[in-house]
């Protein structure tokens, strides 16, 4: 087992890695900018090396100056968390090429999976189902993108071969629009990825997004964690999820983890790992696969009792997954708010100096923060400052209890989403489970306008 593991990452995630590394009596090394001299983990850790200025690429990407304090603390291995450097191949390879053990998957398994084209080819050759789309990346010939979108359907999805989080991304619904409209999402991958390669997709009006939780070991062991539904967000990042996804019954949830295992072990995967698919009219669509933990993972963790994150650090340790496919039982029902610093309703970031901070608690609550009362929310990073989750024996007792705990929850100061989460938990469509991935950003509108 490692002695001592170096935290890439900050906020609530890094605490969530820190409690494991404690649980396993493993020691730990934060990492912050100048901006995060305050946070809790950098507090709590045995050690901590400042890597420079509060802006990301000065130090949460920093790749050379990350390797460069686990050298100087003498780290055994290093977790990237989720985000910042998390995905990124380059960086899992220095890791392990300065003889350090990186707690994710290998880096070629990154690359294979970070590419969206590649990815999905390599998912059809599994067997798992795809969104219908383009055998690769669009090309620049207006025709023959005219020609592949006409063959897959309008309307169409253009997307960004190397990136996420909407950016991009631009629903096609008429042939004349498709040169401009691809030209568009080409400069914006670029700006955000470096890469400005496109696909196409068919665009499906309302689906749901599901995904699945795998875990495997260096040793070809693999399971499934059940299902996920991520279907509540806007601007393409979720709000609200849960598990286990309303409507998905057991069988259909046995038929899709096994392919989501199957593959797993084609392409040697090797830790956490999440499968995302769209879900339309009963039938899964591979969509991507994100090659680390998850913000929402915290659903699955109270619906099947384990602990992702300890499982992460004992596979990246090599030791063989304790876990069998048949001890894995789903409990219950868990669903998780992300809190955001931001306006609830107009979504605008609200950084600045917490006041009066007061989580809830009782049966079933669990709060994944890293603030606290005087805690100032830098405005350099994501807007999310924690994750409230509740846990029931059914859905609709998993909402009371977070329509309670939302109730209970201060946060003075600044603005938070809070107001937006009890919208939610109190919207029809939701409670019946009816949701889908666009409706949250109709309802806004109308939210805004009542505010």
């Amino acid at each position: 087992m490692f002695e001592k593991i170096l935290i890439a990452n900050r906020g609530e995630i890094a605490l969530r890695i820190l409690r494991s590394c404690r649980e396993l009596g493993i020691k730990t090394v934060a990492v912050y900018s100048t901006a995060d001299r305050d946070l809790k983990h950098v507090l709590l850790a045995d050690q901590a090396v400042c890597i420079g200025p509060p802006p990301a690429t000065g130090s949460y990407l920093n790749m050379a100056a990350i390797i460069a304090a686990a050298e100087v603390t003498d780290a055994d291995a290093i977790h990237p968390g989720y985000g910042f450097l998390s995905e990124n191949a380059d960086f899992a390879e220095s890791v392990e090429r300065s003889g350090f053990v990186f707690i994710g998957p290998r880096p070629e398994t990154i690359r294979l999976m970070g590419g969206k084209t590649t990815a999905k080819a390599e998912m059809l050759a599994a067997g798992v189902p795809c969104v219908p789309g383009s055998a690769g990346v669009l090309p620049h010939d207006d025709a023959e993108c005219r020609r592949i979108a006409a063959d897959i359907g309008y309307p169409v999805l253009i997307k960004a071969a190397a990136g996420g989080g909407g950016r991009g991304m631009h629903v096609v619904r008429e042939p004349g629009e498709l040169g401009e409209r691809a030209s568009i999402a080409r400069n914006e991958a670029q700006a955000a990825f470096g890469d400005g390669a496109v696909f196409l997709e068919k665009y499906l009006e309302t689906p749901r997004h599901i995904e699945i939780q795998v875990l495997a070991d260096a040793h070809g062991n693999v399971v499934h964690l059940g299902e996920r539904d991520c279907s509540m967000q806007r601007r393409n990042q979720k709000v609200v999820e849960e598990s286990p996804a309303p409507g998905i019954t057991a069988e259909q949830r046995s038929q899709i983890g096994a392919l989501c295992v199957e593959a797993c072990k084609r392409i040697g995967y090797r830790g956490a790992g999440t499968m995302e698919f769209l879900f339309d009219d009963g039938h899964f669509y591979f969509i991507e696969m994100n090659t680390r933990i998850q913000v929402e993972h915290p659903v699955t963790e109270m619906v099947t009792g384990s602990d992702l994150v300890r499982e992460q650090i004992l596979v990246a340790a090599g030791e063989k997954l304790a876990l069998r496919q048949e001890d894995i039982v789903w409990r219950g029902h868990a669903i998780e708010c992300r809190i955001n610093a931001e306006d609830p309703f107009r979504l605008l970031p609200s950084p600045g100096e917490i006041g009066k901070y007061h989580t809830p608690g009782g049966p079933g609550i669990r709060i994944d923060s890293h603030c606290y009362a005087g805690y100032r929310v830098p405005p350099n990073y994501d807007s999310m400052i924690g994750k409230l989750i509740a846990h029931g024996s059914t859905r609709d007792s998993a909402i009371a209890r977070m329509r309670q705990a939302l109730a209970e929850m201060i946060i003075d100061g600044i603005q938070t989403n809070i107001p937006l989460h009890r919208r939610i938990m109190n919207d029809e469509v939701f409670g019946q489970g009816r949701h889908h991935i666009h409706y949250l950003g109709e309802k806004l509108k109308q939210w805004a306008a009542d505010s």
